[in-house]
């Protein structure tokens, strides 16, 4: 595949969205090429036990290894690198990349979201022994009866505080926005609830084995098995809001039923589309994009 070859599709991100569409582009026979920064967000799960097909669980990483090599096995190219501007010229596309010009005529963006982190020391290392965690639709079967602390500055949290209430009886929101971002109201609700709130500052972080031994609040000591953090998440939209695309009132990218946003043949799959942020929606999202791209360019041969 030479560099000035206009390709049939671009596609940004090897997370599970971009190797999925990797997959159908390469066995619809379509030229196509892949740029991914190596940030996939996938990439921290250190076991997910909800993906379908793995009973035992799979790691992140394994997972989108495993997509890799099923991708290139049918002759896919993917490149590391940074897209770092995309632009509608006539009926291309052109992305300024770190590896130079590319120009296709689709573009499918499977860029994904940047978690708003948490300030906690070793947190790295807290991920990676699923002390914190991020996502409770994929995890929260494994605190069943644990003490959990959810870490917000919203009523997002809030919400989210009360989902984890169906795995566990000892749940606390550990809040650390402005006071009037948790309404009395919601408060309501959550002391209905049984979930405690707890707003004053962290002020140091230990960690065991098994459990996050100490939170210290103002000299309190205070003891989780989990730490959830509900402090949001921040879409990658900025190359399709260069190349016009339209978002919705979340940050995320508004799409068709066929995952296209409003820039005609820029698609878009994943977390950057919507806020379930699972596997599972992103490789069907992708899979129709690819689809509806093969379909468009088929009948325009």
């Amino acid at each position: 595949m030479g560099d000035n070859q206009i390709l049939d599709c671009l596609v940004v991100g090897a997370g599970p969205a971009g190797l999925t569409a990797a997959i159908y582009l390469a066995r619809f026979r379509r030229t196509f090429r892949v740029i991914e920064s190596g940030a996939s967000r996938a990439g921290w799960i250190p076991r997910s036990h909800n993906h379908p097909g793995f009973p035992e669980g799979v790691r992140g990483k394994t997972l989108l290894a495993r997509m890799r090599r099923q991708a290139e096995k049918y002759g896919a190219r993917i490149d590391a690198g940074r897209v770092e501007d995309l632009r509608r010229e006539g009926e291309l596309f052109v992305a300024e990349t770190s590896l130079g010009e590319v120009r296709a005529r689709a573009v499918i963006l499977a860029t994904g979201v940047l978690d708003n982190e948490p300030n906690l020391p070793g947190l790295d290392e807290a991920v990676a022994r699923g002390l914190v965690r991020i996502c409770p639709i994929c995890d929260g079967y494994e605190v069943i009866g644990q003490r959990v602390g959810v870490l917000s500055h919203d009523a997002h949290g809030a919400a989210e505080a009360r989902f984890i209430t169906t795995y566990s009886d000892q749940v606390a929101l550990i809040h650390v926005g402005a006071e009037d971002a948790l309404p009395a109201d919601e408060r309501a609700r959550l002391a209905a609830d049984g979930i405690e709130v707890i707003e004053t500052p962290i002020e140091s972080v230990r960690l065991e084995k098994r459990r996050i031994t100490a939170l210290c609040f103002n000299g309190q000591a205070r003891e989780f098995d989990v730490i959830y953090s509900a402090l949001g998440v921040t879409p990658r939209t900025q190359l399709a809001v260069k190349a016009g695309a339209r978002l919705e009132e979340t940050g995320r990218l508004v799409v068709g039923d066929h995952q296209e946003t409003t820039v005609p043949g820029l698609y878009a799959a994943g977390d950057v589309v919507r806020g379930l942020n699972q596997i599972s929606t992103a490789q069907g999202e992708a899979a129709t994009a690819a689809t509806d791209i093969h379909n468009r360019l088929r009948a325009m041969a």
